[in-house]
């Protein structure tokens, strides 16, 4: 296993479902599955033991579910980034989950190379959206009038701003913007500050979800 590995800590109640993760995650990339948990509360206790980079998460599992898991990840000290695995028949969790503060969602069916990317995004401060997630989500947005008020805050973004959030909407990492951009590291981490606030949003997910609403269908 390489030095710097990504851990990661896998939650469902399908053992193997979790097997295969573990299998495409590990062979895939700098990946360390370090516990796996078959709820949320044993998904908790794994998280306080081994301290993971990533929390990948069920939504639907017995006890302690992924949400309940999601609301208490939040009173942890240095929560793990978590994202959420689901299927398309799960919108209204998908949605919880997003007001929750989940920082990525991904569909179950997702390419090996998808996860491990999305994992490594994750680990890095980026936010992860499958776009047949995004698709899903928007109409919902839309009807609960989230891209009115909200969407004419993108507008009084300035033109680095922008640049920010379409990179942030696209999973980039802070330090993926500040290559991309030429700013430093800690410039980004302030821009993306200002826009989250600007946006009246709390986490990367939401703000791209809002700019994927808002903009233009290409």
């Amino acid at each position: 296993m390489a030095e710097h590995a990504v851990r990661v800590v896998l939650a469902d109640d399908e053992p193997l479902l979790r097997h295969g993760l573990r299998v495409l995650l590990e062979s895939g990339g700098p990946v360390e599955v370090v516990a796996e948990a078959g709820d949320g509360a044993a998904a908790l206790e794994a998280v306080r033991l081994h301290r993971p980079d990533v929390l990948l998460l069920d939504v639907q599992m017995p006890g302690v579910d992924g949400l309940a898991a999601l609301r208490l990840l939040t009173t942890l000290p240095s929560p793990p980034a978590a994202a959420v695995l689901t299927t398309f028949d799960l919108d209204d969790y998908v949605a919880q989950a997003l007001d929750l503060g989940a920082q990525g969602f991904l569909l179950k069916d997702a390419e090996p190379a998808t996860l491990v990317r999305a994992v490594l995004d994750l680990a890095a401060g980026g936010a992860v959206l499958d776009p047949r997630i995004t698709a899903r989500l928007l109409p919902r947005l839309r009807t609960a009038g989230v891209g009115l008020g909200r969407g004419r805050a993108v507008e009084t973004l300035s033109t680095r701003e922008r640049q920010v959030l379409e990179l942030l909407a696209d999973g980039r990492p802070n330090a993926g913007i500040a290559d991309q951009l030429g700013l430093t590291e800690a410039t980004v981490k302030s821009y993306v500050s200002t826009v989250l606030t600007k946006l009246g949003v709390r986490n990367r997910v939401q703000a791209a979800l809002l700019l994927h609403g808002v903009a233009p269908s290409s």
